[in-house]
């Protein structure tokens, strides 16, 4: 089967039973199952990572042995895929546990939803990944007196995390795939209607829960956060300003991979161009180099005020590596039987594309759907550049894109940074929600601010 590479094994999973659909769903429908209950029936096994790395092996296992035997380039191209979406996490990771941002905010309702507007520009800038990680310990920081504080990390997630990051192809994985196969950089920026609705709304949603919450917390808490007054207690400074460069420096990695590498021509490797290859190669390299070079160089104190430890992205690494495997045929199946569900309107790709993306990584989901996409229209030609150039087929890209982006927040699995916040608030002694207690909240106030995207911008004619 090896020789037949990727088109045969499309066809094999295009011509297989349901029976053998069901069988080969099950190590990813069972490995979800796992993360959202495990926790709450054996929470002190489930919180060592060890045993995260057991569950995850067993559930990818299976699925890579499969493609072992059958193609192995598949094997090999999700482990390039595998290797760039944790090398980049984990780079962002590591040199923005870096910065310390120094100063003693009060958490009062209008800084913190201020400290998530700030995320929400930052994101788009450095990634979403690079904005939770700077900015999720000052906001704890600020809010340590209170009581309540478990639903400003989950508005954190919602707006920070997800949805900020929409205007550039920096801002989450799926867009610069999107970018690395030809979608303009300065495409994304016609999303801007879309991205203030949904940031907008979450913004002033926060402000008016965090108010509600905060005349639960005890006297002495609302008098300290009370408005007016110095919003500083403690001078502001930043230190660790040096891994700013090298923030710039993994900028500037990505844009070279994607706009010089990821083209250049060559000989096909894993069923995969040369430059595409390379591109990955280039990137997990140069984004661990970057990653070794900022904890190296970063003063221990700054690691010591941030409380930074390796756990959260060790918890992000194992979990995924197993997502990652156990998803191949999803994935492969929906991309071989895509065209018999009839999508064909702006609205279904939205919300199917958002619906996955709440549980698969939203990067090849997104890679998925803008397949489907040139498949409806007929188009043809290597990468995006034709699905960019049809009117229809802009409108595809726009509700796979905002699907992709938005809808990651739907769960704590749904966009890498989501657990490693998860992770940093429970280091910090902040009780969050289980899975499925996140799950409500976003199903509360996510899914009817989707509902109204849909009706404004993907139902207008």
């Amino acid at each position: 089967m090896a020789g037949n590479g990727l088109q045969g094994i499309h066809e094999y999973f295009a011509g297989i039973s349901t029976p053998l659909t069901a069988l080969f769903v099950a190590p990813f429908a069972l490995l979800l199952l796992a993360i959202a209950i495990l926790p709450l029936a054996v929470p002190r096994l489930w919180e060592k990572n060890r045993n995260k790395a057991i569950v995850s092996l067993v559930s990818g296992l299976p699925v890579a042995v499969f493609f072992l035997c059958r193609d192995w380039h598949v094997l090999a191209r999700t482990f390039l895929d595998y290797g760039a979406f944790i090398a980049l996490l984990g780079s962002l990771f590591v040199i923005s546990g870096g910065i310390y941002v120094r100063g003693s905010f009060k958490g009062s309702p209008t800084v913190n939803t201020v400290f998530l507007a700030i995320g929400a520009l930052l994101a788009n800038a450095i990634g979403t990944t690079g904005a939770s990680m700077l900015l999720i310990r000052p906001l704890i920081r600020a809010n340590k007196e209170r009581h309540h504080k478990a639903h400003t990390i989950i508005f954190f997630i919602f707006i920070v995390s997800n949805c900020s990051g929409l205007l550039t192809p920096l801002g989450d994985p799926p867009l610069f795939l999107g970018f690395l196969r030809g979608v303009r950089f300065t495409w994304t920026f016609r999303l801007l209607p879309q991205f203030l609705f949904m940031v907008g709304a979450l913004l002033g949603i926060y402000y008016l829960v965090d108010r509600s919450f905060l005349k639960k917390e005890p006297k002495r808490v609302l008098a300290r956060t009370a408005q007016g007054g110095p919003v500083l207690s403690e001078r502001f400074a930043i230190e660790g300003r040096r891994n700013f460069l090298l923030l710039l420096s993994l900028i500037a990695v990505s844009l070279i991979a994607g706009n010089i590498l990821y083209h250049l021509e060559g000989p096909m490797i894993f069923g995969e161009t040369f430059g595409a290859v390379l591109s990955k190669a280039v990137q997990i390299a140069c984004y661990a180099a970057l990653a070794v070079i900022s904890y190296y160089l970063t003063p221990k104190k700054v690691h010591r005020e941030n409380h930074f430890n390796f756990t959260p992205i060790i918890e992000v690494a194992v979990l995924f590596a197993g997502i990652f495997a156990a998803m191949i045929p999803a994935l492969m199946i929906l991309e071989a039987r895509g065209s018999r569900f009839g999508v064909t309107e702006p609205w279904q790709f939205f919300w199917l594309t958002g619906a996955l993306s709440s549980f698969l990584d939203n990067a090849p989901t997104y890679l998925t759907f803008t397949s489907l996409a040139k498949g409806v229209l007929h188009l043809t030609g290597e990468g995006l550049r034709a699905l960019v150039a049809h009117p229809v087929g802009q409108k595809y890209l726009a509700a796979v894109s905002c699907g992709a982006v938005f809808m990651g927040a739907n769960t704590y699995i749904g966009n890498g940074p989501n657990f490693m916040v998860k992770s940093i608030a429970e280091h910090n002694k902040i009780r969050m929600p289980s899975f499925f207690g996140y799950m409500a909240w976003s199903a509360g106030i996510l899914i009817p601010l989707f509902a109204l995207v849909t009706i404004i911008f993907f139902l207008a004619p």
